[in-house]
């Protein structure tokens, strides 16, 4: 006959002990206070007690939890990312997936900073060396894939 032995966490533990530390403190403050006091005094200092037993055992399980980080899609996404910035002489051509249909999105070029937005929440920005001068020229977008043209404005 095969045996099964289950292990408990430190958590699931603290689960099981802090409030039977709670249940017998406040027993103990509860018998002394009827003990060596009586009227409004010992149950203002039960109530006390009561209040500071139940913010340490709080203070006790967040300081044995060990949170694992959590990571979320567009979290991951954001950090895999990437795109394509080929400089030339006279311009930047810029190539990068970004989500969303044409209307939703949005580039601008300010200060040498290439702010590009897209669907459901998708937003970069992507320092462009020597850009300070430049204009986006030519823009497009097919298949989930945005390609611009950034060239030195033309002062007219």
């Amino acid at each position: 006959m095969a045996s099964y032995r289950r292990t408990y966490s430190n958590e699931q533990s603290l689960n099981f002990i802090i409030p039977i530390m709670i249940i017998l403190f406040l027993g103990i403050v509860y018998i002394m206070s009827l003990r060596y006091g009586q009227g409004s005094v010992s149950f203002i200092l039960v109530g006390i007690a009561a209040a500071t037993m139940v913010y340490w055992g709080f203070v006790i399980k967040k300081m044995t939890k060990h949170d694992k980080p959590k990571y979320t899609a567009r979290d991951t996404e954001s950090k895999n990312w990437v795109y394509d910035l080929i400089k030339g002489e006279a311009e930047v051509v810029f190539v990068a997936e970004v989500p969303g249909p044409d209307d939703k999105i949005t580039v601008r070029l300010v200060d040498g900073i290439l702010y590009v937005r897209g669907a459901g929440g998708f937003s970069k920005e992507i320092p462009i060396d020597g850009a300070n001068d430049m204009q986006i020229h030519d823009f497009k977008y097919r298949n989930g894939v945005l390609t611009l043209r950034i060239r030195k404005a033309t002062d007219s």
